[in-house]
């Protein structure tokens, strides 16, 4: 993207909040969808296997969606792209409690996924190209505000859920609300103009091969968060003997432990680098997984959950920022990190379950150990080109040679 003038500090501070409340917009819709899947389950009439068939459709949605994005940014401009993109994922929320059944709600979770995915993409590159104007990272704390969003929506939900009302209102009011605030703060965050020799991207492409590369990391760190998440519980009250209580606890510390760690981890890349921040991360969320298949009793194996969320929160906001500065077309290759993140969210809960069928629930974190290693390894991959500072126009020469290469 060519850059624009030279923005004021106090319009870059105020395209920062935009884009991280429009973060917060986009976590805010998945948190109120999360909540009412019972009401949703139980409307539709369907099982839980038919449910576990169409809760797969907005991931696969996702992927084949998002490589549009780019081409949409193009054509309309980024925050015109961002604002339509923004407005058809916080509507698509109304579709699933209209579900009638499983293959309407296969079909409708399909809509519901390209829509996320999309608009997931077109608000990651506005926020690469925010960060590169401000000269210092901010993609971990944006990817913190979607975590604020999800818990924000899955509070409201919550309430609903327990004072009986019916999804489809409850969606049809949390709809235009997020949309209303959606389009409100797409206003405000920056519009860069494409090069001008910059072609289109295509319609439909593989990923470059620094996106692969990129991805590989991002792989590895939501295939961790995704196996905690929803196996934490489980390990702790199967393996364990954990009370049904304290199980429950622990998915939700582990909630916490990644928002709070997303929030604050800028300051951490700022000063130590996206390559050193994420080898550390690397050797916590490692050390976190010994102690999860070691662990002798539940106090310990929480302790390794929590070590492991600390150590991958803010890989995948680098994963973002990286793969926005890796080539020629920012959005492609997003585009193409987040498709093998999301499909790393998509596998693990399976892979796992799989696993631990085959061996055992403790033999399946040890998997999810050896990727946390990965990152260590594979760390050197986050290393990017400097960023811009706030002063200097991005795509100049002195913009090149300003700020920590991390």
């Amino acid at each position: 993207m060519a850059a624009e003038t030279v923005l004021s500090s106090e319009r870059l501070r105020r395209a920062r909040f935009a884009v991280a409340a429009v973060f917060c917009v986009h976590g805010a819709v998945t948190g109120s969808f999360a909540t009412r899947i019972p009401w949703i389950q139980e409307h539709a009439g369907v099982s839980a296997g038919q449910l576990g068939l169409a809760l797969a459709f907005p991931a696969l949605g996702a992927s084949l969606a998002m490589p549009l994005a780019g081409r949409i940014s193009h054509r309309f401009g980024a925050r015109t792209a961002l604002r339509g993109l923004l407005a058809l994922w916080t509507l698509s929320l109304t579709l699933p409690a209209l579900a009638p059944n499983v293959w309407g709600l296969c079909a409708v979770l399909f809509v519901y996924g390209a829509t996320a995915g999309m608009s997931d993409v077109a608000m990651n590159a506005l926020g690469v190209e925010t960060e590169t104007r401000l000269g210092r990272s901010i993609m971990s704390s944006l990817h913190g505000m979607w975590s604020v969003g999800a818990l924000i929506g899955s509070a409201a939900g919550t309430v609903a859920a327990h004072t009986g009302t019916d999804a489809r209102l409850h969606h049809v009011i949390a709809a235009l609300v997020l949309t209303a605030l959606g389009l409100a703060f797409c206003q405000g965050v920056l519009d860069p103009a494409p090069a001008e020799e910059e072609e289109a991207p295509p319609r439909f492409a593989l990923p470059p091969k620094s996106a692969l590369v990129i991805g590989a990391i991002g792989f590895c760190a939501v295939f961790a968060e995704g196996a905690s998440l929803d196996w934490s519980a489980v390990y702790l009250r199967d393996e364990l003997g954990g009370s049904a209580g304290l199980a429950a606890a622990s998915t939700t510390a582990f909630a916490l432990t990644m928002a709070v760690a997303r929030l604050a981890g800028d300051r951490v890349v700022d000063r130590f680098g996206a390559v050193r921040t994420v080898r550390v991360g690397g050797v916590a969320a490692t050390l976190g997984g010994v102690m999860v298949v070691t662990a002798p009793h539940a106090a310990v194996a929480m302790a390794g959950f929590g070590l492991i969320g600390l150590g991958v929160a803010v890989v995948v906001p680098l994963a973002f920022a990286a793969a926005g500065r890796s080539g020629p077309n920012p959005s492609q290759a997003i585009a193409g990190v987040a498709t093998i993140t999301y499909t790393s969210g998509l596998i693990a809960p399976s892979a796992i379950g799989g696993i631990a069928d085959a061996t055992s629930l403790v033999f399946s974190f040890g998997l999810v150990t050896a990727l946390a290693f990965g990152l260590v390894i594979g760390a050197h991959v986050l290393r990017t080109a400097p960023r811009a500072t706030a002063a200097t126009p991005v795509g100049t020469d002195a913009a090149k040679s300003a700020g920590p290469v991390g």
